[in-house]
């Protein structure tokens, strides 16, 4: 399935860039991305260096999971608002787009943004889905194997990464959301926890995949 295809390509870019605070929302007029153009299928990295600039992207080693790096294109690197990266399956020709994580100023399909919280997501993708437990390296992923944000066009899928807050009170018993489990976006913790989308990724199936 895509999401499980996309989720180590995608948690390494989100290791790359970084962290983005859970509760911090975008400005309501966030850049609306469509999987075409720069941010389509057949898009490269001199794609990339013509419509952003040359100053403004970096090719080079980023950090993965568990302690990997990988080769990727960073656009805005110096710009945390609009930093974005782009992950290749080629890395020697810097062709055959992997992942694309988006910046906090922009919005993906159906309208899917950084600072959303669990059900703001569920009502975007018109049914529940399912995240992967806190507190380990692939913690806060969630893909979309039905609802609107499955199947978007321009055949790319969404993949979100939730983060909770740094502080949780010792009351709260947070064994149901931890680990490498599936938790439901129906678990109630998710809101008395207030968990966000911290990090936002479009993927693409592998060429050989896709043949």
């Amino acid at each position: 399935m895509h999401s499980r295809l996309f989720l180590c390509t995608f948690c390494a870019a989100a290791l790359a860039i970084g962290p983005v605070l859970a509760k911090e929302k975008p400005a309501p007029d966030a850049d609306q991305v469509t999987c075409e153009g720069v941010y389509g299928a057949d898009t490269t990295e001199a794609l990339v260096v013509q419509t952003f600039g040359a100053e403004n992207v970096v090719t080079g080693p980023v950090d993965g999971p568990e302690g990997t790096t990988y080769t990727a294109t960073t656009v805005f690197p110096d710009d945390p608002d609009r930093t974005m990266l782009f992950s290749w399956f080629d890395e020697t020709a810097l062709t055959g787009i992997s992942s694309i994580a988006l910046s906090p100023s922009q919005a993906g399909p159906g309208g899917v943004r950084i600072g959303q919280t669990v059900a703001e997501v569920e009502a975007i993708n018109g049914e529940p889905f399912t995240l992967s437990g806190f507190w380990w390296d692939y913690g806060g992923s969630a893909g979309f194997d039905s609802g609107k944000l499955s199947g978007v066009a321009g055949d790319c899928y969404v993949s979100l990464g939730f983060a909770v807050p740094n502080e949780i009170p010792q009351a709260i018993d947070v064994t149901p959301i931890s680990g490498d489990i599936e938790v439901p976006s129906s678990e109630g913790l998710l809101e008395v926890l207030d968990v966000r989308v911290e990090r936002l990724s479009l993927g693409y199936a592998s060429p050989d995949y896709a043949n």
